[in-house]
């Protein structure tokens, strides 16, 4: 078996195998409901998207148990596919080194994303924006911009093929663009946002222990109107200086007051960087 994937409901989970099957089990009994002859359920409608090494993309009704539509494009294997959660969207990647993105609604590729040196091994799409996650047995992992089909960031440090991914499901992320960011000789690091929040971070663990939103966007204002531009610490590393969007120079200095009651981190590093 290559791959599995749970439904929304927590009902049930199906499972793609070598022997050119996907089964649906019971996921409170595990009994095995169906057979059908990667893989990736919709959140939003009664489907569930199949793939494979017939180069062919496949759309289920799980109420029928059918086939009712397939998506044709793909010149050789695919190995993973995923849904947007919100957007009605369809990437899909393969052994010829790019993915496409589909319309699930007229069926049609509408974008090519191109940049791997080598197959696609998995996929996923990030839930709160338009961004995409591929790795590949080039020993890359790339993320892209569904707006602009272009490259963000490529991470280089496998040095062999990347055969799976998954994103983090709690850890918190800034959701916005990151425009400035600085870092003091205590290991702080701060990182300002199109969005005007500004994040802390034990830079050494990847840790987020504070979040701050100090502008406040106005009705009918675009986000990167409360955009940070530009941070630094002082010589001491105890004041920030930030340089904002709306023309503002701030200076921020640590809370004297403040006490593990009033500012609790609960978070205790890993052994090798205490």
């Amino acid at each position: 078996m290559r791959f599995v994937a749970v439904d929304p409901s927590n009902t049930w989970f199906c499972t793609g195998s070598a022997d050119r099957t996907i089964k649906i089990w019971d996921m409170a009994s595990g009994i095995l409901k169906h057979t059908l002859v990667g893989l990736a359920i919709s959140n939003k409608h009664t489907y569930m998207f199949s793939a494979g090494d017939d180069k062919q993309v496949k759309c289920w009704d799980l109420k029928q148990n059918e086939v009712i539509s397939s998506y044709h494009g793909h010149l050789s294997s695919v190995y993973c596919l995923a849904l947007h959660p919100t957007f009605d969207i369809l990437v899909t990647g393969g052994h010829n080194s790019v993915c496409r993105v589909w319309d699930i609604r007229s069926e049609m590729p509408v974008q090519t994303l191109s940049g791997h040196d080598n197959a696609i091994s998995s996929l996923f799409i990030r839930p709160t924006d338009s961004h995409v996650v591929t790795s590949s047995h080039d020993s890359t992992i790339k993320m892209w911009d569904l707006r602009y089909g272009k490259t963000m960031l490529a991470l280089k440090n496998h040095k062999q093929s990347v055969r799976a991914m998954v994103p983090h499901p709690t850890e918190s992320q800034q959701k916005t663009t990151v425009d400035a960011m600085a870092v003091n000789d205590k290991g702080v690091m701060v990182t300002g946002g199109d969005n005007g929040s500004m994040w802390f971070w034990d830079w050494k663990s990847g840790h987020n222990f504070q979040q701050y939103s100090q502008t406040i966007v106005q009705p009918g204002s675009m986000d990167n109107e409360a955009a940070i531009y530009a941070l630094t610490y002082d010589v001491t590393g105890t004041r920030l200086i930030s340089c904002e969007a709306d023309k503002t120079i701030k200076m921020w200095k640590e809370d004297d007051t403040a006490t593990p009651e009033t500012h609790p981190l609960n978070f205790i590093p890993p052994n090798n960087i205490r």
